[in-house]
């Protein structure tokens, strides 16, 4: 009996040691619990991602706004063609444009043009030697001038035009390069100084050459003077200047007044080596 109560004492203090663990392992099996439950709370609150298509779509890149060439090309800033530019075409004459000419005073000219040569009719090129640097309405004279009249006065002659000798073109000067004298129209492109022409064999026809043919120098000079091509030709017995070529030019002036000093002359008229002929008398309004 004693020994039996032996027994039972250890096993009783074993069950309260198990009863006394069990209660401890409670609250904290019950902790556990709770805080599994929270996590599958967060869980829940946090959106899962949406599942990736099988291929995701090739997006191109942005590309830049499609702008024509008229509209990256600048803007042109040369003036439109003037209406003696649109006329004087490579059918009447070879007269590329030049930039503006710029010089002191008045001697600066717009629409000007390198008079290489005038077109005939037949498509045959007269030269001018060297090139002639006019502003364009003078050019458009010059090149009706020898087109129907200059032609017309060599073929009396049974020949064909070549070329014309430029004497003098473009240069900012005063009158017969008198110091202070009035700009000459030289000055403003607006004149030409012809000494000879040059025809087809070769033959060279000086316009203020008593030898040549009179009748043809007298056509020629009615042409440039009669026939109102130019507002100002001088030559032999104008001014004591102009003995050994003819100038033409366009000056404007007051009414119109036109000016034509040019005498043909015979061989016995001409001057004697070394003198100078007087010039003619001015006449009241100014040229």
């Amino acid at each position: 009996m004693a020994s039996s109560l032996r027994l039972q004492a250890p096993i009783g203090r074993l069950k309260v040691a198990i009863l006394a663990d069990t209660a401890a392992v409670k609250p904290v099996c019950l902790l556990a619990v709770v805080m599994m439950l929270s996590g599958l709370a967060a869980a829940h609150a946090v959106p899962l991602p949406r599942p990736r298509p099988t291929q995701a779509p090739n997006v191109p890149p942005a590309q830049s706004p499609t702008v024509s060439q008229a509209e990256t090309a600048e803007p042109d800033s040369s003036p439109p063609p003037s209406a003696c530019r649109l006329r004087l075409t490579t059918e009447l004459a070879i007269a590329p444009s030049l930039p503006p000419l710029t010089g002191p005073g008045e001697c600066g000219v717009d629409d000007v043009v390198r008079l290489e040569a005038v077109v005939l009719p037949d498509k045959r090129r007269v030269a001018l030697t060297p090139p002639a640097t006019v502003r364009c309405t003078f050019a458009e004279a010059i090149a009706h001038w020898v087109r129907e009249d200059v032609t017309a006065a060599v073929r009396s002659l049974k020949a064909t035009l070549k070329s014309i000798d430029n004497f003098d073109s473009y240069e900012c000067r005063g009158r017969n390069r008198v110091a202070g004298a009035k700009l000459s129209e030289h000055g403003r492109a607006n004149a030409l100084d012809i000494r000879s022409l040059v025809l087809g064999n070769g033959t060279r026809l000086d316009l203020t050459d008593p030898q040549v043919s009179k009748e043809s120098r007298e056509t020629l000079r009615k042409s440039a003077c009669a026939c109102a091509r130019f507002s100002t030709v001088l030559g032999p017995g104008s001014d004591g200047y102009h003995e050994n070529h003819v100038h033409g030019d366009l000056a404007e002036r007051r009414g119109g007044y036109r000016m034509c000093q040019w005498d043909v002359r015979e061989p016995d008229e001409e001057s004697a080596p070394g003198s100078v002929p007087l010039p003619r008398p001015r006449p009241d309004i100014d040229p």
